[in-house]
């Protein structure tokens, strides 16, 4: 017995719409700016910098001038818009420019942490075996070590300046950025582009800087993003405990170090510190979110 045909209708998936003549990098940053909370952090993120740098043109004291007549003023004060400190510094200009040494030690150890971390990647990836395993291996004693209590150790001897502890945190913060790239270059090597370039007589060099590396950026640019965040965070720590970044050289974490004894007489000394570094690494975790999203073309925003 022969049934009857039914003809249905052919069902078409609609495929994500792009502009003619887009390339990776334009559809990564139309996808980024979907990404509310993304844009937002990095409009946050881009006033913090601005205000650092600009830090001593708009601060309306020099960060070092006390005012003993004037010790413990509450904020909203016509001269000390956000109060003063035990020693009558304006907290406003202390803020200022306090953001500019932690922004500085944010990035400068995102850095350095991103560029040893990528090193110790490409090489485990690339030329595997032996080479690799040692190179794994000695990523998963760091990982094993109490970081944080090791960083206040080294920090006890050689902090104090923003170059040493710059050094300390990207010494050991650089363990996720080599998983990530090593994973990366291990999944690229085998590709296809890589065999071919093999197969013209290129260089390892060559193979590493001109076909493998610039096809990893991806995670290494959203690594980079969050260790700014981190760096921040590890340095307000530090300089909390007493062997981070030392005054008179204001910081966040020394900020909130210095208003603890004042806590509950004069609660904005210990806030606002705290909500800078709090609003700061949000905003970074936030942008950094949003590159890991724009960046995955897995992923439809």
């Amino acid at each position: 017995m022969v049934r009857n045909a039914v003809t249905v209708p052919a069902l078409t998936v609609a495929a994500p719409v792009t502009q003619a003549g887009e390339g990776y990098w334009q559809i990564a940053w139309r996808r980024l700016r979907r990404h509310r909370l993304a844009m937002g952090g990095l409009l946050i993120i881009a006033l913090l910098v601005a205000t650092a740098v600009f830090a001593p043109w708009i601060a309306p004291y020099k960060f070092e001038q006390i005012d003993l007549l004037n010790r413990f003023g509450k904020p909203l004060a016509p001269r000390h818009l956000l109060g003063t400190d035990d020693l009558g510094h304006d907290v406003l200009t202390r803020l200022l420019f306090a953001g500019r040494v932690s922004l500085l030690v944010g990035f400068a150890a995102a850095l350095s942490a991103i560029a040893l971390g990528t090193l110790v990647g490409v090489v485990a990836g690339f030329y595997t075996g032996l080479v690799d395993n040692a190179l794994m291996r000695l990523t998963d004693i760091i990982l094993t070590l109490p970081i944080f209590g090791v960083l206040l150790l080294l920090g006890r001897y050689f902090g104090g300046g923003i170059v040493p502890i710059v050094a300390i945190i990207g010494l050991f913060g650089w363990t996720t950025a080599a998983r990530l790239v090593r994973g990366e270059i291990l999944r690229l090597r085998t590709q296809d582009f890589a065999d071919a370039a093999r197969a013209l007589g290129a260089s390892q060099s060559r193979i590493i800087f001109r076909h493998l590396l610039p096809n990893a950026l991806a995670p290494i640019i959203v690594a980079a993003t969050l260790d700014v965040g981190g760096a921040i965070l590890i340095e307000a720590a530090l300089s909390y405990f007493g062997v981070g970044i030392q005054p008179p050289t204001p910081s966040w974490g020394n900020m909130l170090q210095n208003a603890q004894s004042y806590m509950w007489t004069s609660p904005w000394l210990a806030f606002w510190p705290g909500a800078m570094i709090f609003l700061t690494v949000l905003c970074f975790n936030f942008f950094g979110d949003g590159l890991r999203d724009a960046l995955d073309p897995r992923l439809r925003l």
